[in-house]
């Protein structure tokens, strides 16, 4: 196969990578042909999903809401955590605002949120 040339073509790829996973494992040798035939497939679909289906970067309302999640945090606490007004954090939130250079500093020290992503880069 040249490659996966148009959706259909993906569909059924996939299917098959799906029957692979459940007889290849960790105790499957390389050569067998169930694994080549699975690594194959899988570089077929990545180039079409790389080429077709673009994964677009999360925003920062996106991050900021799972970050609050996997923190455990409401508004209100992460405003006190940040020094802002929960009114400001729920503009963040909204995406109506977007934080102060020193505000994004401490969304990056104190959430583990990349800068770049914060500065928008």
């Amino acid at each position: 196969m040249a490659g996966i040339k148009n959706r259909d073509q993906y569909e059924k790829t996939s299917e098959r990578v799906e029957e692979l996973l459940s007889v290849v494992d960790n105790n499957t040798s390389e050569y067998s042909k169930e694994y080549v035939e699975l690594e194959l497939l899988s570089n077929l679909l990545a180039d079409y999903e790389e080429k077709y289906i673009p994964v677009s970067s999360p925003t920062l309302p996106e991050i900021l809401r799972l970050r609050m999640a996997e923190m455990g945090l409401n508004q209100k606490t992460l405003a006190k955590l940040l020094d802002v007004s929960p009114s400001r954090i729920s503009e963040y939130i909204n995406g109506t605002s977007e934080p102060t250079l020193k505000v994004a500093r401490e969304m990056s020290r104190k959430l583990a949120i990349d800068p770049h992503v914060l500065l928008g880069l």
